[in-house]
């Protein structure tokens, strides 16, 4: 096995086809297929299905290390770099989506100023899928929602954030200043899905309390949840960190006692360390959290 077969394989996935892999290599397609032939041989199994171009699930799972491998070997060259000249490299983090909103604007313009030849490239998904990039060291490190489970990460608390009723203006409740989780009780609401991080907390919270949460319709998204609750499709419970590109004149955000906080957090992996440009990023990033962190609804420093 050897670097450019892996890096063959990878070129097919991001192409789609043994021809496209071979224009972005810069070289003949008799290459890349037999590349992908002896990395086949080697490993005993079949890694692209030559009928469409896709991986196969063996593909995948070599796929994924393969991925890994290269981001390690470019870790080095920037951390080599970047010791001897100026901070450069690329850094790969993944944000919650309704975190990206208010802090990817300033924390990549501080970046450009402070360390242009750092290059970032952002991933947007809910914690429980960049958790794991990050452990698989397919991300230098993410924002995410506590908790993490996995033992191998170090975690940096950034806020906390209120769980708050967003409700549109004509809602039964849309006058109260503030509620307790008891008011919700039976009161159709928009819910994330069973199993969803967020529902866990609202069923958690509810049997606590000895109450019963109904769901009106259950959506897999925050920021869904938020919209729907802003166009008046009913009352949602949302994080604090969803209501700065929503508010408007339409919904009210109403605290809820009975509710916990959730904590959002900066993790990534122990070993190895981090490269010089992904210390710089966050530093950034702490800089940007404290700067903004005061100007946004339902956010208090951790404690």
């Amino acid at each position: 096995m050897d670097l450019r077969q892996l890096t063959t394989l990878i070129a097919i996935a991001d192409h789609g086809s043994f021809s496209a892999a071979a224009r972005s290599l810069y070289t003949v397609q008799s290459n890349v297929s037999g590349h992908v032939a002896r990395l086949e041989r080697e490993l005993g199994v079949v890694l692209v299905d030559r009928a469409n171009g896709r991986m196969t699930e063996h593909g995948d799972r070599v796929l994924e290390r393969a991925r890994r491998i290269m981001h390690e070997l470019e870790d080095i060259v920037s951390d080599i770099r970047s010791r001897e000249h100026d901070i450069a490299g690329d850094v790969r983090i993944g944000v919650i989506g309704t975190v990206a909103r208010w802090v990817m604007p300033p924390l990549l313009a501080s970046v450009a100023a402070r360390h242009p030849s750092v290059h970032t490239i952002v991933s947007e998904g809910s914690s429980s899928a960049l958790v794991p990039n990050v452990a698989s060291g397919l991300l230098n490190g993410a924002i995410v929602h506590l908790p993490v489970d996995e033992p191998d990460m170090t975690v940096v608390p950034f806020f906390d954030e209120e769980l708050l009723l967003m409700a549109p203006l004509d809602h039964e409740l849309a006058n109260e200043q503030r509620i307790a989780i008891s008011d919700l009780h039976r009161r159709p609401l928009l819910l994330p899905p069973g199993g969803a991080a967020l529902r866990r907390i609202l069923d958690r919270s509810a049997a606590e309390n000895g109450i019963t949460l109904i769901p009106q319709t259950e959506v897999d998204g925050v920021r869904l949840l938020a919209s729907l609750a802003r166009d008046g499709h009913g009352a949602a419970i949302v994080p604090a960190t969803a209501l700065r590109a929503e508010t408007s004149s339409d919904v009210v955000m109403i605290p809820v006692d009975g509710l916990p906080r959730r904590r959002v957090a900066w993790v990534r992996r122990r070993r190895p360390n981090p490269t010089p440009a992904t210390e710089a990023v966050f530093d950034c990033l702490q800089l940007t959290v404290a700067d903004n962190l005061q100007h946004q609804i339902g956010l208090h420093p951790p404690v």
